[in-house]
């Protein structure tokens, strides 16, 4: 395995373990709590993932692609993309400005969508760990 390789194994996996953790593991802990905590908490968490999760994707598309990882793989990233800036960014824009004292009344509904979205991302991100995974034995 070259340093390319061994690089995109390291970003997919962080990238596939956030995303598992995020999506059974805080998420259905955070869906219990009502607007005055959860709210905020949501917003401490878009702000700190915004960050990170991007870092994460990036590094773990370019270390693929000079790697020349498996196309299937790099499908499956490029999918968690496009789920990501059509399905959970305008969600998570909308809910950073939401006032915890005073939710809008579809704020429910949105961390609903959210929250079906984030499967499909969660799912997504570990197919590709899994699949760069396996194109390592071959």
């Amino acid at each position: 395995m070259n340093a390319w390789s061994a690089a995109n194994l390291f970003f997919a996996g962080l990238l596939a373990g956030e995303e598992l953790v995020v999506c059974y593991g805080l998420r259905p802990v955070l869906s219990r709590f009502d607007a005055a905590l959860q709210i905020p908490v949501r917003q401490a968490l878009i702000r700190r993932l915004r960050i990170l999760v991007p870092i994460l994707l990036v590094a773990a598309l370019l270390s693929g692609i000079a790697a020349r990882a498996t196309a299937a793989g790099l499908a499956a990233l490029l999918a968690f993309l496009a789920v990501t800036l059509a399905g959970t960014v305008p969600i998570n824009k909308a809910a950073l400005a939401w006032n915890a004292s005073l939710p809008p009344a579809e704020w429910r509904d949105a961390v609903r969508r959210w929250g079906r979205l984030d499967v499909i991302r969660c799912w997504l991100a570990l197919a590709a760990f899994a699949l760069f995974l396996a194109a390592t034995g071959s």
